[in-house]
């Protein structure tokens, strides 16, 4: 498996990784978006195993597993964040598995839906449309994929709050999301054209969830 996927780990900007998920929780405005993202989610599984990609502490792993999905795998670079992820209740529901986003350790068109949250952001260009295409790969055809992430900021308030987030992240692996360029990039890896399902407001800019299907 490669190794030389290039990211900003998320333990890399948050020294007391057991915080992460309180400080999502109170700066990403999850409560209106985390429970919406599972339920369509789980409207496109037939099936097949949704993969969770960059699946980082578990929280929406965990919600996706359950009666109606025949397997969730959580994928992750991190190892830590992963033994973070065990320990969570219900986490024995899920198939962790250490990886990169650009060479997921799943089989080819095997899974129904794949889902990026909080991901695209900490990779660089190249890399963002590396794992787009890994995405498609594991998807079987007419496979649903999520991008939870950074959008185009809603105004100038939003492009200043934003500006914090860069800071913090970097430059070269957030400037594709201020560009609106990441649906482009959807469908360059094999994609129909993205649909937007939500945009909201948050304390580090504009963030959305867009759905496409793999073509």
């Amino acid at each position: 498996m490669s190794t030389e996927q290039r990211y900003v780990p998320a333990t890399g900007r948050l020294p007391f990784l057991r915080a992460y998920d309180s400080a999502i929780a109170l700066t990403m405005r999850e409560s209106a978006w985390r429970s919406q993202l599972v339920t369509w989610v789980l409207a496109d599984v037939a099936e097949g195993p949704v993969v969770d990609v960059g699946a980082g502490t578990g929280t929406l792993a965990i919600s996706l597993a359950g009666p109606r999905v025949a397997s969730v795998i959580g994928v992750d670079g991190d190892e830590r964040v992963l033994d973070l992820a065990r320990l969570k209740p219900d986490a024995d529901l899920v198939d962790w598995r250490v990886g990169l986003a650009t060479d997921l350790p799943v089989d080819a068109a095997t899974a129904d839906v794949v889902v990026m949250s909080l991901l695209l952001h900490h990779l660089h260009p190249e890399d963002k449309l590396a794992a787009l295409r890994e995405a498609a790969r594991v998807l079987r055809p007419g496979g649903a994929l999520y991008v939870a992430d950074w959008g185009p900021a809603h105004d100038a308030l939003m492009r200043f709050a934003f500006a914090g987030l860069q800071l913090l992240d970097g430059r070269a692996t957030t400037r594709d999301h201020v560009a609106g360029l990441v649906p482009g990039l959807i469908e360059t890896a094999g994609f129909q054209t993205p649909q937007r399902s939500l945009r909201l407001r948050t304390v580090w800019g504009s963030f959305e969830v867009l759905r496409s299907v793999r073509s």
